[in-house]
Parts: structure tokens; sequence; C-alpha cells
């Protein structure tokens, strides 16, 4: 990627992102103050009036509506900042009346976190309202004025903008050095201008996370459920993978070795050579059977790994890789059964890509424990040109790394090297 022309710091003032998060901040205060009543005159009266029955559904109503101005304030951030929040979790009723609904409003976090947004939101639209419009008329009437200061001496009847005076004295900044050095002043406020406003709408961008987004412990449950759906979808994936194997390669030989073992069995009188023939190819199917059986097996949870742990199992693994693998595994102790079993799975799916794909020499496989973390690096010296894209297997081991609350990170870029790096909890 070309590198821009211009610096930055020029480049700030004229920026679409620039203009497009000072029209925020300008939409902001009306909004703001519009929001701000609204909220605090129908929760007022709510309150007021909860001694009787009226102020129930007045509250509820009023937290509804700071849902609906939460909705917009959202839209706004992502239409004008690029910030795109969810929304929370909606409002349900036990049982689907009014009465219910009320209730469940009253009671949802997510609403009175709407109604503190409106309150402070207030103050501080005011605040980078008054900011930004200061710093912007402020640097670009400066950094212009020596295309309309004519306008003093022509419509004013004075010299230029006048900078101190009194009865007796005055001072305008009509001379070239004063209308230069006014000029240099606007332009440091022009290209000022826009680091301040996105230190202001960065303040907006944490309030409408923070206060009009879903909660973390909502995140979170979402979050788990999505990693429930991945683990039962991986699951299922797994049992039709095994029982494709089995029917296609164990099965198939067991019944074809079940057939020769009867022909062999009517032949055994009448030409004893031909059911030696027989026996012998059965033999030989039973032997690929086995392997077979004990591929699939190796697949699903090695022996070696329940046995002996990573550090035998992934050499177990590199010993079959198309290419030279260095294994290098420094634990202090062995993590929990599941997470070592996803550590071989993500080690021996890894390995199999550069052995299909890679094109590589050597490949280096480095097992760690960083704090509470397992960490896994798997790297070659292949072409690169790996990406994580929906329907390939690094996404699908991805989604699975992810189900454990784990990382997997990527680099490959085109050329090579490769590095894969996973990340799992470490669960003793």
């Amino acid at each position: 990627m070309a590198s821009p022309r211009l610096p930055a710091a020029i480049r700030a003032p004229f920026e679409a992102r620039t203009w497009r998060a000072f029209g925020y901040v300008l939409i902001g205060l009306p909004l703001s103050v519009c929001w701000f009543s609204l909220s605090v005159a129908f929760v007022s009266a709510g309150a007021g009036l909860l001694i009787t029955f009226l102020g129930v559904p007045i509250l509820a109503g009023a937290l509804a509506m700071c849902r609906g101005f939460g909705a917009v304030e959202r839209a706004r951030a992502r239409g004008l900042l690029g910030h795109d929040v969810d929304a929370p979790e909606p409002v349900r009723g036990r049982t689907g009346g009014a009465f219910s609904w009320m209730g469940a409003m009253l009671k949802s976090g997510a609403s009175w976190r709407h109604l503190l947004y409106a309150v402070v939101h207030m103050p501080w639209a005011v605040f980078s309202f008054s900011v930004t419009v200061a710093l912007w008329t402020w640097g670009w009437s400066l950094f212009t004025y020596p295309l309309w200061q004519w306008v003093f001496p022509t419509w004013v009847g004075q010299d230029g903008i006048q900078l101190y005076g009194d009865a007796t004295h005055s001072f305008y900044l009509d001379a070239p050095f004063e209308i230069a050095v006014t000029s240099l002043i606007g332009l440091v406020f022009v290209l000022v201008g826009p680091w301040v406003l996105r230190g202001l709408v960065s303040v907006d961008r944490l309030l409408v996370t923070g206060l009009l987004g879903p909660s973390r412990l909502a995140s979170r449950v979402t979050e788990l459920e999505s990693d429930r759906g991945i683990v039962v979808d991986t699951a299922a994936a797994d049992l039709r993978r095994i029982e494709r194997d089995l029917h296609d390669g164990a099965q198939a030989r067991l019944a074809a070795l079940a057939m020769d073992l009867g022909l062999a069995k009517e032949k055994l009188a009448q030409d004893p050579q031909a059911a030696a023939v027989l026996v012998d190819e059965a033999h030989g199917e039973v032997k690929l059977a086995l392997q077979e059986l004990r591929d699939l097996a190796r697949g699903i949870h090695p022996a070696v790994l329940t046995d002996r742990g990573l550090d035998a199992a992934l050499s177990s693994v590199a010993s079959r890789c198309a290419v030279p693998v260095s294994v290098s595994v420094d634990l202090p102790a062995r993590p929990a059964p599941a997470i070592e079993g996803i550590a071989y799975f993500t080690v021996s799916e890894l390995l199999q890509n550069v052995s299909r794909h890679a094109r590589a020499r050597r490949a280096w496989v480095d097992v760690w424990r960083s704090g509470d973390r397992l960490m896994i690096q798997v790297r070659d010296d292949g072409v690169g040109g790996a990406a994580v894209s929906a329907g390939r297997g690094l996404a699908a081991l991805s989604a699975r790394v992810d189900a454990v609350d784990g990382v997997l990170a990527l680099s490959s870029p085109t050329g090579g090297p490769t590095s894969v790096t996973a990340e799992l909890p470490w669960r003793a």
C-alpha cells in the first residue's frame, strides 16, 4: 500500500472523517437537549405519580422512550462515526401483557442506562459543541484573514481586527506582518482542531458503547450461546466423519474379509491351494483394516496423548508430516484433557495444511505456557498466502479454538513464511 503524499496532520482538516465528526457534534447538541428535556420531564412525572397507579405506566413509557432515543444515537454514531454498537437485549414480559411488559421495562438495566445516557450526554454535548465550534470558527477565520481583511476598512470603518482598544489607544491587525502572524495562528488552530475533535468524539463512542449497547453479561451469554452452537456443530461433523470413515474404510474391508474367508472355507476341501491364496489376501485385508482403525482412533484421541502428553503425541504427528518438523514443548505440567485434545487437533490440522499446501522445506512446532494461557505456534518456510476465509479448514479451526475462549492468529504473506499462533486457556 502506497504511503499518502501529505502528512496526516495536513490531511486531517480536509478528510471526510473529520467533517463527519464535526457534523456529529453539531447535530448532537440540539438532540441532546431534546433527549434531556423529555427524559427528565417524563421520568420526574412518573416518579412523582408512583404513589398512584398512574406513575408506573408513565415511568415505563419514559424508559421505553429513552430506548428509542438510544436507537437514534446508535444510528447516528454508526452513520457519522463508523462506530457500530449492537442494540441491547429487547424487553419481554413473562406473560406478554401490559403489566408484565411494564414490570420488565422497570427491571431492565439497559433501559435505565439509556436514561442515564440522556442525562449525562447533554452537558457533555454542550462542552464538545462549544469547544469544536470555537476552534473551527476561530481557526478558519484567522487562517483566511488575509482574504477578507479588506472588509474592515471598506465596510466597518477600521483598519482590521481590533486586538486592543480603550478611550485613548487602539491596536489593529492591519500591517502585513501582523496579518501573516494572524494567519499562522489560525493555521495552528486549523491543524489542531481535527485532533481535538477526534478526542471529543472518542468520549461519545465510549458513552454509546457503555450505556446504549448490550451489557457485558448479555454479550457474554450471547457469546457462550454462539460457542455452544459451534461445539455442537463440530461434534456433529466429527461424528459424521467417523461414521463415514468406518463405513467407507474399515467396514468395507471387514465385509470383503468375510466374503474371502467364506470362499476360502468352501474351497478348503476341493482346492487347498486356492483357499490358501484367499486366506493370504484376507490376512492382508485384516492388516489394512487394523491400520485404518488405528488411524481413525488416532484422529479422535490418540492413546499416546492420554498416556504421555502433548510432547510425545505431537512428536508422533510430526513424524508423519511430509516435511521435517522440529517440535519443542516446554510445559511445567499437563493442561486439562479437553484443552490438551484441542491443542493436539490444532497442531495436527496445521501440519496437514503444511504437507498439502505450503510447499515448505521445514516446519517448526513450539508449545509453551504463558501465564494462564497455553501457547501454540506452527511455522513453515513455504510459499505463504494462507487465509482464514469462510468454508476453508483454517476458518473451522479458528471457530473450534474460539469456542473455548481461545484465539487463532495467522501471518502468511505471499511468498512466506507462514506462522499460525493459537492461544488456548490453561485449565489444569
